[in-house]
């Protein structure tokens, strides 16, 4: 059996075997040093503990169990070190210690963690976000912002779409616009930038907004690189276009004998005032009032949360229109060139424009330059100014210009009255002509 020199026995293996549960053992040591103790537990292991003295009290600090007795003994050495270097009060610094690494481990998890948050949030997670919250919310730009994005973003900047949307600079923001606008679309890149400046500023508002996109808020962005992008010059240049009243009336011979659902839609866009096409566009059979002979816009231009109802007065030639558009069927789109199977979008009004304005311009009808359907909507309003009709009643006919204080709290008039008389002088100075009436009849024969 192997001694120190002071003659007291070593542990070994076959002492600690044959320990009883509950036994105390322990390994002679120079005074000062601390002493390796082990104590034999019920289940037959060993856990070994370093004794020491403190403050003239004896402290076990427990090394561990399931340790052979050569490991037990080289963590007693380091711990006997420590207390021989001055750490007399060894309990209470290693548990410092382990307060410290765990205070460390967390700080190093947590920074891990942002890290892998600040690579998920990137900027194509912000403008998808963004888009998300415009479908959410109903808004009719959603589709061309999310088409916009995916064009000029997406696909033309790879690498800056999964970059971390909190390290885009003005400058990145900057080159995607500029790329646009290199390419003349002074418009497009105009919008781009203000779709790119909205998502920021819908992800900083929805950190404190409960209303906001989960999504948004989980990007914790706090800056907006797009503020400080200028605005593009000259993409806001004001279109002059306007019909005189001879085009206009030459525009309308043309179209009034223009066979099919497209020579219908071209006049019901002109007889209802040149409306926004995209608010046609989603007009249903729901929407059309037979008793009122009125279609219900919903308009979501400017900051509004909910479209507004906008009530347009439909003439009988503009009810005779729209019923030619479906041709007869109950389809659920009134705005139409397939009869009702879906709405008509600008594109397609444009296509069935086109046509018209190479035969006016052929036929030496025109006075100035081609014309747009955006031409058309100026070309009302112009008209009818020239025709006596007041201010207020072209923008209610418009839908346009009615976001002040007084329209919105305290101007209560629907103005159908003003608006269909507005719209019968329009009908009357492209045709000179009274107005005849048509009803739009259900399959029952019951009129609308």
């Amino acid at each position: 059996m192997a001694t120190t020199k002071q003659g007291r026995a070593l542990l070994t293996p076959r002492t600690l075997e044959a320990m009883k549960p509950g036994e105390w053992r322990a390994d002679p040591a120079p005074r000062g040093e601390g002493v390796l103790q082990v104590r034999k537990l019920r289940d037959g292991s060993a856990c070994f503990y370093f004794r020491y003295t403190h403050d003239g009290e004896t402290v076990r600090l427990p090394i561990g169990s399931g340790l052979t007795l050569a490991e037990a003994r080289a963590k007693r050495r380091e711990l006997s070190l420590r207390y021989q270097s001055g750490d007399r009060d060894l309990r209470a610094v290693l548990d410092a210690e382990q307060r410290e690494d765990a205070r460390q481990r967390a700080e190093a998890e947590a920074a891990a963690a942002a890290e892998a948050a600040t690579r998920r949030a990137t900027l194509g997670a912000l403008l998808t976000g963004y888009v998300e919250q415009l479908r959410r919310d109903a808004r009719p730009s959603a589709r061309l912002v999310d088409g916009a994005l995916r064009r000029h973003v997406e696909r033309a900047w790879p690498d800056l779409w999964v970059s971390p949307a909190t390290e885009v600079r003005p400058e990145d923001v900057l080159a995607v616009v500029g790329r646009v606008v290199q390419r003349g679309n002074l418009r497009e890149a105009a919008k781009l930038r203000s779709y790119v400046r909205a998502a920021y500023a819908a992800a900083i508002r929805a950190r404190l907004d409960p209303r906001g996109m989960a999504a948004l808020r989980e990007l914790r962005i706090t800056t907006n690189p797009a503020r400080d992008v200028p605005a593009v010059e000259g993409a806001a240049a004001v279109r002059e276009r306007a019909l005189s009243a001879a085009e206009l009336r030459a525009y309308w011979r043309r179209i009034a004998k223009m066979p099919g659902p497209g020579g219908a839609l071209l006049r019901f866009h002109l007889l209802t005032g040149g409306q926004r096409i995209e608010q046609l566009a989603r007009l249903t059979l729901a929407d059309f009032d037979a008793d009122t002979q009125t279609v219900r816009l919903r308009d979501p231009k400017g900051r509004r949360k909910v479209a507004r109802p906008h009530d347009v007065p439909l003439i009988p030639e503009a009810v005779a229109a729209m019923t030619g558009m479906r041709g007869g069927e109950l389809g659920l789109n009134l705005f139409t060139v397939t009869f009702g199977e879906t709405g008509a979008g600008y594109a397609t009004v444009r296509a069935q424009l086109l046509p018209v304005v190479v035969a006016m311009i052929e036929a030496g009808e025109l006075e100035g330059a081609p014309f747009t359907p955006g031409d058309l909507r100026r070309t009302v309003e112009t008209r009818l100014a020239s025709l006596g009709v007041p201010r207020e009643v072209r923008a209610q006919l418009q839908s346009h210009g009615l976001g002040g204080v007084q329209a919105r709290h305290y101007d209560r008039h629907d103005y159908l009255a003003e608006k269909r008389d507005a719209l019968q002088r329009l009908f009357e100075l492209v045709t000179g002509t009274a107005a005849s009436v048509t009803q739009i009849r259900t399959k029952s024969g019951a009129s609308r």
